[in-house]
């Protein structure tokens, strides 16, 4: 079964923050498989289940040079972040066709529930610190080009329309 579809920008689903994971189940690791396909499809790096609509704290990331080694989070939190800052330039399905460059704590350490439902803490550095922020961003309701300037946001949004309309 193919994984559902994005949800497009601007719906309020993805305005909304997600509700805490109570434990994992079936469905949960399920979702999270779906996920994953869904984030190998496109080609990206991360996805969070409020992108499918699902307002769950769910997370899933793979910045590895080969796919296979996605990290499975639920509830994740930035625990401490790096002042060292580094610069990605940052897209998302939600609104296709646009992208910028985002600048964010170079590593940070996360703590979560895994695929077993053990709290785990770890650190994540460049590509793969990115798109944790990014996805926890999803899970607050929040998109990457909130970082922006108002200006730069509204520019960024317009042209989205502007591609969607043909």
């Amino acid at each position: 079964m193919p994984p559902r579809p994005f949800v497009p920008w601007p719906d309020k689903v993805l305005r909304t923050p997600a509700q805490p994971v109570a434990e994992i189940t079936d469905d949960i690791r399920a979702l999270w498989d779906e996920m994953i396909a869904a984030m190998d499809a496109m080609p990206g790096v991360g996805l969070a289940a409020v992108q499918l609509g699902v307002l769950l704290r769910m997370a899933v990331v793979d910045a590895s040079d080969r796919r296979g080694q996605a990290v499975r989070m639920a509830n994740p939190e930035v625990l401490h972040a790096s002042v060292a800052l580094r610069d990605h330039r940052e897209a998302s399905p939600n609104l296709p066709g646009v992208s910028e460059v985002i600048s964010r704590p170079r590593a940070v350490t996360v703590r979560f529930m895994d695929e077993n439902g053990i709290d785990e803490r770890r650190e994540f550095v460049g590509l793969w610190a990115t798109s944790v922020q990014h996805q926890i961003d999803h899970l607050n309701g929040w998109m990457y080009f909130d970082h922006l300037s108002r200006l730069k946001r509204d520019r960024l949004i317009a042209k989205a329309r502007k591609l969607r309309a043909g």
